[in-house]
């Protein structure tokens, strides 16, 4: 006949090497885990356009007067944007200006992106203006 080998296997040897393959697997996973996410926020750090935090101002023409917006920013977020000493002519000529700035500055503070504010019907060519505006004071802003 051949070889034939009988191995004896004890149940307590078979419970060790058992608990300990799972053990080996528990600890890869934990260490595959803990390590994933602070690559994934590197990542997406470096993605966030970030900003120096203060107050920035524009001025934005229109005819023979001038809009002041002021757009306050921390590292990452736009805290506020809004329309400073805004004339009661210009209230009087232009009624969407400050609802137009009003819907923007709500976007804007709730992290939408500059390019993915959303337009209404009603005021399209005020908030692009305006849109524009907040731009070229975020460019100021931004980290470079």
């Amino acid at each position: 006949m051949g070889n034939t080998k009988i191995v004896v296997l004890r149940s307590r040897e078979v419970l060790y090497t058992l608990l300990f393959i799972v053990l080996g697997i528990l600890l890869l996973a934990l260490f595959f885990f803990m390590f994933l996410p602070s690559m994934n926020a590197k990542e997406e750090d470096e993605s966030v356009s970030s900003y120096i935090p203060g107050v920035y101002n524009s001025q934005l023409s229109l005819n023979d007067t001038t809009l002041n917006i002021e757009v306050v920013v921390d590292e990452n977020h736009i805290n506020s944007v809004r329309l400073v000493n805004i004339d009661e002519s210009i209230t009087t000529m232009y009624p969407l200006m400050e609802p137009a700035m009003e819907s923007i500055s709500e976007q804007l503070c709730n992290n939408v992106a500059v390019e993915d504010v959303v337009l209404s019907d009603n005021s399209k060519y005020t908030q692009t203006m305006l849109l524009q505006a907040v731009e070229e004071t975020l460019k100021k802003a931004a980290v470079k």
